[in-house]
């Protein structure tokens, strides 16, 4: 806790928590100072408010403003369950958003790699706030550039590797370019909670929302875990992986998701991997309820920071059956 009182977003510096009301001030991804002087930073958080590559109902550009404004209540105490104070261990700023030019689309892939590549120079990791899902394939290319092909780790209902020409802007065969390109390392590499058809598995493991319902998080893990190795892994998390129970707020929802406690689960559990980035996308504000959507996705984000901290040292002080 620092002594500040309000408005760290402008405030405040790379660590420690102010005081904040959750009604009011500046609001940044859980109050972290606006930045884009990167030293001593560990993890950059930024949007991509970019939504022209969707297939059903728009509004993801909005997502980057809804989840951090549901990120304020989350910054206030410890984290649950690590019951360590995130801000003390990990150097965290919000760089703001990735500027896109909708009116040249043509130009978009390029201006997000570019601005993937300027932070990832500075050494800091990336949490990336979508946007729609083709926001990823930019982003893990300029991963790519530093890391060699990585492995994904995608939660989704939709597979996103129908067919592509490798050239037009779509959020649902991105991945198959990726794969394609060699960007991705499929032989290590993980699709969770998908719940519509492709005829291809194109060489990726697919464990479906039933397999996991089934099955559990553990037999999950296991399987991710194992595929994964000590390979670099990004982990790219589409809210419709939800079930629109908990994740309303999304342009393609498919009922039979996982519920928001299996996605934390399944978060919480990559503990020791290579944890190179992440982003969390497809929250669309304008069909969400209550901020339930960006609420979960808000948490998520939050959880995989608290993997890094732990990464960094941080130690769990854990209270309760947890």
């Amino acid at each position: 806790m620092t002594d500040i009182k309000g408005d760290f977003a402008f405030r405040g510096d790379v660590k420690g928590r102010p005081l904040e009301m959750t009604y009011g001030g500046a609001l940044s991804f859980m109050r972290r100072k606006y930045t884009r002087d990167l030293e001593g930073v560990d993890v950059v958080v930024s949007g991509v408010p970019y939504d022209a590559s969707v297939t059903n109902r728009p509004g993801c550009r909005f997502g980057p403003q809804a989840i951090r404004a549901a990120s304020t209540q989350i910054s206030e105490l410890d984290s649950f369950p690590w019951g360590f104070s995130l801000f003390e261990h990990l150097g965290i700023v919000d760089y703001g958003d990735c500027f896109v030019d909708p009116h040249h689309p043509e130009t978009i892939p390029g201006s997000i790699e570019a601005h993937a590549d300027t932070i990832l120079a500075s050494g800091a990791k990336m949490l990336t706030l979508g946007g729609d899902h083709f926001v990823a394939y930019p982003l893990i290319k300029a991963h790519a550039k530093l890391h060699g092909p990585v492995a994904l780790l995608q939660f989704d209902a939709h597979c996103d590797t129908w067919e592509d020409d490798g050239r037009k802007l779509d959020h649902g065969t991105m991945f198959a370019r990726a794969a394609a390109e060699g960007i991705i390392d499929v032989s290590k590499s993980t699709q969770v909670g998908l719940r519509t058809y492709n005829d291809s598995d194109h060489g990726f493991e697919i464990l479906t929302a039933p397999w996991v319902h089934r099955n559990g998080i553990d037999a999950a893990l296991e399987i991710v875990r194992e595929r994964v190795g000590d390979a670099p892994l990004y982990v790219s998390f589409d809210v419709d992986g939800m079930d629109p129970a908990y994740a309303p707020g999304t342009g393609t929802p498919v009922v039979g998701g996982l519920a928001s406690w299996q996605a934390l689960e399944l978060i919480r559990g990559l503990k020791g991997l290579n944890l190179i980035g992440m982003d969390v996308v497809e929250v669309s504000p304008p069909y969400d309820h209550a901020e339930i959507t960006a609420l979960a996705a808000a948490t998520v984000a939050h959880d995989w920071l608290c993997l890094l901290a732990e990464a960094k040292g941080a130690k769990r002080n854990e209270v309760g059956r947890v």
